[in-house]
């Protein structure tokens, strides 16, 4: 009988990645430093496997045994935003996670993933980047790299370095992201188990459900002989026993079939146990964030740090 743990390590296999693909220590360095209001935000670098990873580091006022959540930022077409939008400096204030959570007492990593924000070839360039983003895939596929892979490695080490802060407690580490981002997500948490729950919202749609019905699959989703093996419901299959919440939205094109996705996975989780760790919920309307969303994610986020440090297994 095939384990989640024989499917993690086949998806990642198959995504190029060994695992456990950790780096031991994770240093970084402040380049600038911003008090706001009830929190500080550190403008941070550090290096991912010879890149530069450019993110924002925010801290609460006290920092003591902190939840702690990798967030990643959306897509939309929009290449000059990152971790910027995710900390509410720019762009839509309904991606704005970062200080609504660290007010909560979450340390909160934001950083730019490859091609976006500071992480551009032209900085320059404003909006879609479209060719960038492009070459950055088809160069690693011609020479058998993926970059799914490189999204992965980097978000890996983000998780590290957040494990590795003295006042984080690595029992309560979590991700966050919204369509693209919370595509990472899905792809992140099913391989990574040092992260104890996760939300991807606007992003669980099949392989299958798009190829039927004509919907693209972003670059860093474009990993050769993946589909057919595996598809999304064996990512969240990966992810139990661990919490995960879903949100979609029934006229979102890019969470089509989340229900089926969570039925589907719905047997992995029961098999451990853990059939209350799975969450779905779906909303009306199309792919982009709402108040009652954002709102709902939060407070998931905050009652979920909370239930695990609550837990027996964290006394």
């Amino acid at each position: 009988m095939k384990t989640v743990t024989d499917l993690r390590n086949r998806i990642a296999d198959a995504i190029g990645i060994a695992l456990p693909d950790t780096a031991p220590v994770m240093g970084y360095r402040v380049l600038e430093s911003t008090e706001e209001d009830g929190y500080t935000r550190q403008l941070i670098e550090y290096d991912s496997k010879g890149d530069t990873v450019s993110a924002f580091l925010l801290l609460p006022e006290t920092l003591e045994n902190n939840p702690a959540i990798l967030i990643h930022h959306q897509h939309n077409r929009e290449h000059h935003l990152g971790k910027s939008e995710v900390c509410g400096l720019a762009g839509n204030p309904l991606q704005a996670f970062g200080p609504a959570l660290v007010k909560s007492g979450f340390v909160v990593l934001a950083p730019d993933s490859v091609c976006f924000e500071s992480r551009r070839a032209d900085p320059r360039v404003e909006g879609f980047d479209f060719w960038q983003h492009f070459n950055e895939m088809c160069y690693r596929i011609v020479t058998g790299d993926y970059l799914m892979k490189k999204v992965l490695t980097d978000a890996m080490n983000g998780i590290t370095l957040l494990s590795r802060l003295g006042f984080v407690d690595n029992g309560r580490i979590g991700t966050l992201g919204h369509s693209y981002g919370g595509n990472t997500v899905l792809f992140l948490s099913a391989l990574d188990e040092r992260i104890a729950f996760s939300c991807a919202s606007g992003s669980a749609c099949t392989y299958k459900n798009r190829m039927e019905n004509n919907v693209g699959i972003e670059m860093a989703s474009v990993i050769p002989r993946f589909h057919g093996p595996y598809d999304i419901e064996d990512l969240v299959s990966c992810t139990a026993p661990r919490r995960l919440l879903i949100v979609s939205a029934e006229e979102d094109k890019y969470s089509r079939d989340a229900p089926d996705i969570v039925e589907k996975a719905g047997s992995a989780y029961a098999a451990l146990g853990a059939s209350q760790n799975l969450f779905h919920k779906r909303y009306p309307g199309g792919h982009e964030l709402t108040r009652e969303r954002f709102d709902f994610i939060l407070e998931w986020l905050r009652c979920c740090a909370g239930r695990i440090a609550d837990s027996p297994a964290s006394r």
